[in-house]
Order: C-alpha cells, then structure tokens, then sequence
C-alpha cells in the first residue's frame, strides 16, 4: 500500500495509505468495520471523540454521520482497511441461516460506533489477509470480497448475540424505531423513500406506522425537530443564527428566519 492513497474494491474493501494529517466527514450508508493498521484514527460522532490504535478495529452503523480524522504517528503513516458490508449481502446472509439459531431476544443498539475487543486473531486474519492485494494494486475477486463480509459478519455475531438485531435490522422484528432514527439523523437531507428504507420498510408502511407515533406528517415532524434543535443552538450561544440553520439541516437562510418566526414569535436571535 505504500504507493497508494486510498484502493477501492467494489465498495466493499477500502484500504486508505497516508503519509500526512487527513480530515474527512464519513456518512456510512452501509453497515462498516474498519480496521487500523498503523497511525491513529480519532472518530467524533455527537461531540463524543474514540481514538482507534493499530490492530484494533471498530464497527460503524450505517446511516450516521461521524468525522475521522487520520493521523500519523511515531513517524508511521496511516494505514486502515474498512469493510463495507452490502444489503443484498446481509439479506441473502440472513435468509441462509437457520431461524432456531437466531436469538429473537437480541436487541438492536442505538450507539453508532462500537469498538470491538483487541488482540482477536479472528479480525486480525480478517483484515491482514487481504493486504497482498492492496499491495500488488489488485482487486479482490467478488467471490473474494463476499468471503471477507461472510468472515466479517461472523466476527460481529461472534462478539454480541444483539448484534444479529443491528446488522438484519432490515427484519421485522428487529425494526428500527422511527423516532429514534428521526432524532439521531433529522438533520440529513434524506428523501422520506430513504429514511424509510433505512428504518427497514417500504414508504407505505413507513408512513402507516409514523402515523401511530405522531400527529404531524414526517416531513413537518422533521421541520419542527430542526426548528427546536435550531433554537437550542441560538439560545444557548453555541452558534450563530447563520451556523444553527446550516448545522440542522436547513439549506436557506431566509426560509429558516421566516418559518422561526411563524413558529417562535421572533426572528432567530441569540439575544
């Protein structure tokens, strides 16, 4: 890897070389394990910052917004190597499996990074074996790359029986609480066909079962969550009126000062 940058296999195998401080904003839209091999990754999410050291290797649920910032260290350059895993995988892996093994009582984990427990061979042989390739500047065959999300599943069910509840959370019984996945990304522009499709239904059933939870239709639901995190920002003087509207999702700064007044009374002021 020593001549590379970043080798993208498919989107499934991802190795990233630096020899210099990278910063980056990482919206997972896939289920993602990533693996440090020298260097130091630091990852915020919510204000709250991990610092991943070579050889451990931490899982990101998909749909979340999270900043790395990748550092050398020790004068050794940044190295990684992410595992992406694919939908139509995870749903052809879950109907292979046998439904007696499958813990019904698994509950789905509302944390968006998880670090995995160090000094596992089983992840090291993971990750480590595909290096050649990214040395050699060659691409895994597909056959290869769903070995690796197969390996890599097994990692994630081996470490936590609730896991089974985060990575199939496309299943019913493991549905994604619309609320809680509205109050964590209400600020992403998502079309109500993504966000439903992200909560595990189809746009139907999304907007059958947000209507046992709220009064308001999504969309105004979302405009309103906007408005009230909006509002924090500026009363507590945390941002600027121009910086709350960008921060929670609005893309106009004048339709955002009309529609705080119709909700507030005021203009947006952090006075």
């Amino acid at each position: 890897m020593e001549h590379l940058e970043v080798f993208d296999c498919s989107n499934i195998l991802i190795a990233c070389y630096f020899n210099d401080d990278r910063g980056c904003a990482h919206e997972n839209r896939e289920h993602t394990l990533i693996y440090l091999c020298s260097g130091e990754l630091e990852i915020e999410e919510r204000g709250k910052k991990t610092v991943l050291h070579p050889g451990e290797c931490a899982f990101m649920r998909r749909d979340n917004r999270m900043w790395l910032h990748k550092k050398v260290e020790n004068g050794k350059p940044y190295r990684s190597i992410v595992l992406k895993f694919s939908r139509p995988f995870l749903r052809d892996f879950y109907r292979s499996l046998d439904n007696r093994l499958i813990p019904g009582d698994a509950k789905r984990d509302k944390t968006s990074l998880r670090v995995l427990p160090s000094d596992r061979p089983d992840i090291r042989s993971l990750f480590e074996s595909v290096i050649p390739y990214f040395e050699a500047g060659e691409k895994p065959s597909e056959d290869m790359l769903k070995l690796k999300m197969t390996e890599g599943v097994y990692v994630l069910l081996r470490t936590d029986r609730n896991l089974y509840a985060s990575l199939f959370d496309f299943v019913e019984p493991w549905k994604i609480d619309i609320l809680d996945y509205l109050n964590e990304n209400y600020m992403l522009d998502l079309s109500m066909n993504e966000i439903a499709s992200y909560t595990g239904r189809s746009l139907a059933t999304f907007k059958r079962d947000f209507a046992k939870v709220s009064d308001l239709p999504p969309q105004k639901w979302i405009i309103k969550r906007r408005l009230e995190a909006a509002r924090d920002l500026i009363l507590s003087g945390k941002k600027k009126v121009t910086e709350a509207c960008f921060d929670v999702g609005f893309k106009n700064l004048s339709h955002f000062s009309k529609i705080y007044k119709e909700a507030y009374g005021v203009a947006p002021s952090w006075r």
